[in-house]
């Protein structure tokens, strides 16, 4: 361990540590309990579990309780796990492809096989209901499961070259060490998604998970251990969100790190960038949504109050691409509100995530509710209609009330921000045309939805809709085999799909002569 530590002070006041503690004992909450197998506490640099001096703690959304104190990582650690995994890189990124398939394959399936405790630890961690939590880690898992796949499919090229003596060879070769700081709404399917793609093409990685949700990427690192990913290639630095900003610089500004790759929003993608633009790095961003959901008079208005049910209030609105303005022709809205209105109140039921009629569970914190509550106010402050929901809901703390507004303006704060959270607001409007305009206004473009069954109207929108990804008369439309990603200030480059694993691929041009 000793050669992944920093040097001078910092490096003895590690070495002077007592021994890592025991693995701690399940941790028990009325009828659930946390899985003791996969809880870790320490940070996981060089294949090791590694105690730091402070802690932090990790609560549950629900309830307020602490689940457990995780090891609170600082610059120093950050620079010892960085250079642990570019110590691990040239073995990892030398090993044959099938060999790192077969590995990636092994953790695919470690994942599987713990499905359930690893559902508990987000439900617990997150708040999210455990039916989804567990459709998470099957989505997550998936990610490995494909690029494990994808790793013995990195071809490169031969171009016939302009002489006769000469060939022209193109190479892919992995870019290095890759720093992957991933948000707390999935934290688990966030880091394989980059984590797969980076460890197929031959990287090594340093995740830096969110400080509401570190157990999810520990869990994974123990997981990685028992699967035979070498020690270096996966390394986990949690930290409070005090250490945050430290953190986070280290990992894109340290010379060894040669790409970043990042989910969050998109303030703090820009200030990673600048950070990154110091050493040139690769960089992949997953920034900031504020979908469009348009329904147009044309529509089956029921699949499209099914579609708007699930994109809008998965994960209790707490989704990059989660609907979050609601366009609906003049023609059918009333008939649209009416029936969304009646499927929010029977199907959606706020609960702690580990209760099986629980749909929506709270959000991550109070700053959370705050941000739904004052996009609530300031629109009926302006004339719109709560017509189911807007108030905190009476199991109280984190929890929220499924919201719905309508006669809702382009002027009001919640369509010109992205809420992340339960709220729901209908915006009237007359044509396509007017339509696409208020769609397009954003400076963000991750994911629209719209609903129609006019042949002509779903070309049109489809191609004229600002954004990465555009599902058609679809509610949910992210899938390992899709490409992932925004245009404008919602990021750079594409996750999952074949193209993601180009993200962490060099192209090497070879010119051999004298042949």
């Amino acid at each position: 361990m000793a050669s992944f530590l920093p040097r001078g002070a910092a490096r003895r006041r590690l070495l002077l540590l007592p021994p890592p503690l025991p693995r701690p004992a399940a941790v028990r909450h009325g009828s659930w309990a946390l899985p003791a197998a996969l809880l870790r506490r320490g940070s996981l640099v060089g294949g090791r579990w590694v105690e730091t001096p402070s802690t932090f703690p990790v609560r549950d959304p629900a309830s307020g309780d602490e689940l457990g104190r995780v090891a609170d990582c600082g610059a120093a650690e950050a620079r010892a796990a960085v250079r642990a995994a570019h110590e691990a890189g040239a073995a990892w990124g030398r090993l044959p492809a099938k060999e790192r398939s077969v590995r990636l394959r092994r953790w695919y399936e470690l994942m599987v096989g713990n499905k359930d405790d690893l559902a508990r630890i987000i439900t617990a961690e997150n708040g999210k209901p455990l039916k989804e939590a567990q459709g998470e880690i099957l989505y997550s898992a998936s990610f490995l499961e494909w690029f494990a796949e994808e790793a013995r499919r990195i071809y490169g090229d031969v171009i016939p070259a302009p002489a006769k003596d000469r060939r022209i060879l193109v190479l892919k070769q992995p870019v290095g060490v890759a720093a992957i700081i991933t948000p707390w709404n999935f934290p688990s399917a966030m880091i394989t998604r980059k984590v797969g793609a980076a460890l197929a093409a031959g990287c090594t990685v340093v995740v830096k998970p969110a400080e509401d949700t570190p157990l999810s990427a520990l869990a994974l690192g123990e997981l990685a251990n028992q699967a035979g990913i070498p020690a270096g290639v996966y390394n986990v630095v949690p930290c409070s969100r005090e250490q945050t900003q430290a953190v986070g610089e280290v990992l894109c500004t340290d010379p060894l790190v040669a790409k970043v790759s990042f989910t969050g929003s998109t303030a703090t993608g820009k200030i990673l960038l600048k950070h990154a633009a110091g050493t040139v790095k690769r960089v992949s961003m997953e920034l900031g949504g504020h979908a469009p959901f348009i329904v147009f008079d044309s529509a089956d208005v029921d699949r499209a109050v099914a579609g708007a049910l699930a994109s809008k209030y998965r994960n209790s609105g707490q989704t990059c691409v989660c609907a979050n303005r609601f366009l609906v022709q003049k023609g059918i809205h009333d008939k649209f509100v009416e029936k969304f209105a009646k499927a929010i109140e029977r199907e959606l039921h706020v609960g702690s995530g580990f209760d099986s009629k629980t749909t929506q569970g709270p959000l991550i914190n109070e700053k959370a509710v705050e941000k739904v509550e004052r996009h609530i106010n300031d629109a009926v402050s302006q004339g719109a209609f709560v017509v189911t929901g807007g108030k905190r809901h009476s199991l109280g703390k984190n929890f929220f009330e499924p919201t719905l507004l309508s006669n809702v303006t382009t002027k009001m704060l919640c369509t010109q921000e992205e809420t992340f959270g339960p709220l729901a607001p209908v915006i009237k409007f007359e044509t396509e045309a007017e339509a696409i305009a208020i769609a397009n206004a954003a400076n963000v473009g991750l994911a629209g939805y719209f609903y129609s069954q006019d042949p002509a109207q779903i070309w049109r929108v489809a191609e004229q809709l600002e954004v990465g990804m555009v599902g058609v008369n679809e509610g949910i439309v992210s899938s390992v085999e899709s490409p992932f990603g925004g245009v404008k200030q919602s990021g750079l480059g594409r996750e999952g799909s074949k193209y993601g694993i180009d993200e962490y691929l060099e192209i090497k041009y070879v010119c051999f002569g004298g042949l």
